[in-house]
């Protein structure tokens, strides 16, 4: 199929390019001209944005073994609904993501159920026990793109430091859930002066930076590649910059929600309030915000994490953590970053394009050049819509967004040159 976008501005950063022009797209990739004459179908740009198609560097997708909570195909269905074209699935499913048959059948359903690209990321111990390494080379051969035990921190050192040094091999990022379980534990939000009012067992800011300090000097000690998925604090940010500055090979990602909401909305008791890393206080948030604009953070992901309604129904401190985000990450970048003036529209487009295509070697992706895959996200800026429960595609509806007017989002997403999603 043949398409041809006319009249469209274009937002690339691999290319630093904002222009109104056309996109042609043949055989699934972007093209500078047909190869010979024939029908196309003609999209009218006029008005909208063109970007890269968005790639969300953390999400669950639930299967195989909790698909009551979403799966790949609702998961792809959400995604695109979204914008997001790719997305790494992280490896806490049941069984987990430490084999290559487990691997091999996740992208077998993505390529047969889903309507977005799907890449795997590999446990980086057996069962995320933290005890001994995953076969890593196999998993790798099978299809992953990062190793991690999400969900977990690697508590052993020793563990960590070995993670770095082998997955240096095949040039494999090693994803860290920051989180010092004895500091965190039984913590169901932000410890301070909310947590004290509520009667909540907090769980303090250096549950986190303890952590990402610890994995930034073994990144320091084994030239490993380190990603620190989900920043939540104005100490951890302030690591990674630091980390930056001496050269070590350190990434890293937040969330919209770590941006736009603080533990004050906690006080609903509400647990689609409820995530790990939880809410921070505003002066994190502002952090997060200056962390996005100055290049510390590299990239916005969802941590899309479905929970069934019967769940997330329980008491605060027993429900479980996690919330929906692959329908509401664009607006919200648009809405929180680009319209308050924190970062323009190209560069909260690399934070969801072009960093993730070059963290995780995701090649022909991040980025509208002539040979590049058809990857297409398509904005309107001007587009109003209502989030509510009834209008979400994912299996679960966990969001605290919920309610929300939006302006700017998502009208179209083409994956590998077919449309797989119009407003």
């Amino acid at each position: 199929m043949r398409h041809q976008i006319k009249n469209i501005r274009i937002v690339d950063p691999s290319q630093n390019k904002d222009v109104v022009s056309d996109i042609l797209i043949e055989n699934g990739k972007i093209v500078s001209k047909f190869s010979e004459d024939g029908k196309s179908e003609i999209i009218d740009g006029s008005g909208k944005i063109a970007v890269p198609g968005l790639i969300d560097v953390h999400a669950h997708l639930r299967e195989p073994g909790q698909e009551d909570k979403e799966t790949i195909y609702t998961g792809t269905r959400s995604a695109a609904k979204g914008g997001i074209t790719t997305v790494l699935c992280m490896p806490n499913t049941k069984p987990p993501i430490d084999n290559a048959p487990t691997v091999e059948f996740i992208i077998f359903k993505a390529q047969k159920e889903g309507i977005v690209n799907v890449f795997p990321i590999g446990c980086a111990t057996k069962g995320s026990l933290g005890v001994e390494l995953s076969e890593i080379g196999v998993l790798k051969k099978a299809g992953i793109v990062a190793v991690s035990d999400d969900g977990l921190p690697i508590r052993s050192s020793q563990i960590m430091r070995r993670t770095l040094e082998y997955t240096k091999m095949f040039k494999l990022p090693v994803i860290s859930h920051s989180e010092d379980k004895e500091l965190s534990k039984n913590g169901s939000m932000n410890e301070g002066k909310n947590s004290m009012i509520l009667g909540f067992r907090g769980i303090p800011r250096q549950a986190e930076e303890i952590m990402i300090s610890r994995d930034i000097m073994l990144a320091e000690l084994t030239g490993g590649y380190l990603h620190i998925a989900h920043v939540s604090t104005e100490g951890s940010v302030d690591l990674v910059r630091q980390a930056k500055k001496k050269g070590i090979k350190v990434t890293a990602e937040t969330c919209p929600h770590y941006f736009t909401l603080t533990d004050d909305i906690v006080k609903v008791y509400d647990a689609n309030t409820k995530m790990n890393p939880p809410l921070r206080e505003k002066r994190d948030v502002e952090a997060i915000k200056k962390g996005l604009a100055d290049g510390t953070i590299d990239c916005i992901a969802t941590d899309h994490a479905p929970h069934t309604q019967e769940e997330k129904n329980r008491e605060f401190d027993l429900a479980p953590f996690g919330i929906i985000g692959f329908e509401t990450m664009l607006s919200l970048v648009l809405n929180e970053l680009v319209n308050n003036g924190v970062l323009s529209l190209s560069e909260a487009v690399a934070k969801m394009t072009l960093n993730p295509a070059k963290i995780f070697n995701l090649t022909g992706r991040g980025s509208l050049k002539e040979g590049s895959i058809a990857d297409i996200t398509i904005i309107d800026t001007k587009y109003h819509y209502d989030f509510t429960k009834e209008s979400i595609f994912s299996k679960s509806k966990n969001s605290p967004f919920i309610g929300r007017k939006f302006k700017g989002g998502a009208v179209m997403t083409i994956v590998g040159g077919n449309i797989v999603w119009q407003k």
